[in-house]
């Protein structure tokens, strides 16, 4: 392997909590509301999948399920389905909604897994070639930069800017382009077997990793650095 593709969210970096989420907003707009309500309602913004990032819905409602099919291939789309979703749950004020849509893109609201630092500068230790390559509907750059993490990327493969999500081989195409590397010799790495999997039919490896609460997963990426040229002891 000489390069390697990550996903963005649940692999390399992960979001906050719902109610985290829920949270900073009411604090940021000034809002109040009584505990009991707050754990309700981040309980019911869970269900309804309105935290990009977050835990899929438990239901897709039929008026939705076009635009959530195709939520990644524009920012548009993207905001349109996540704050859909929201609207689901009932807040105190209707513009709440673009509140935690906004907060969620802030580089606040998202965490380094514990061992992405650690993998990222030792690929580029080796001369490896890294891409993020993501389903997603804003610029995860801001991100990586506020976290120190941006100097280890080469290149950015994102779903809202080639207007084609995972699993179509398109994207992953764009990375390896974007890296001038052979897939049959690249890795792909992910959480989604159905989204980051299609990473195969371009002829790339595809390892896969848990998409759980960082302080969970501490060491899932560590693997990475023995399928590329170098060993894992390089992080000692």
């Amino acid at each position: 392997m000489t390069a390697v593709l990550f996903d963005f969210s649940g692999t390399l970096f992960r979001v906050e909590s719902t109610e985290s989420w829920l949270r900073a907003v009411l604090d940021e707009t000034g809002r109040d509301l009584p505990e009991p309500q707050v754990k309700e309602t981040a309980r019911a913004l869970e269900a309804a999948g309105a935290l990009p990032g977050g835990a899929a819905p438990m239901r897709v409602p039929g008026e939705l399920a076009g635009l959530w099919a195709r939520r990644d291939e524009s920012a548009e789309l993207h905001r349109a389905a996540f704050t859909g979703m929201s609207r689901r749950v009932p807040l105190p004020d209707p513009d709440l909604h673009d509140a935690l849509y906004a907060r969620h893109m802030s580089p606040a609201a998202w965490t380094p897994y514990p061992d992405a630092p650690a993998v990222l500068r030792a690929l580029r230790e080796r001369g490896v070639g890294v891409a993020v390559v993501s389903n997603i509907g804003w610029d995860p750059r801001p991100v990586f930069r506020a976290h120190g993490l941006d100097p280890f990327v080469d290149a950015y493969a994102l779903s809202y800017e080639h207007g084609v999500q995972k699993p179509d081989p398109r994207l992953f195409a764009v990375a390896c382009a974007a890296l001038r590397a052979d897939p049959r010799r690249t890795l792909m790495v992910g959480d989604s077997r159905e989204a980051d999997g299609g990473a195969a039919a371009l002829g790339c490896r595809v390892h896969f990793v848990n998409h759980l609460p960082a302080s969970d997963r501490p060491n899932a990426l560590l693997p990475v650095l023995g399928l590329v040229p170098g060993h894992a002891s390089d992080l000692a």
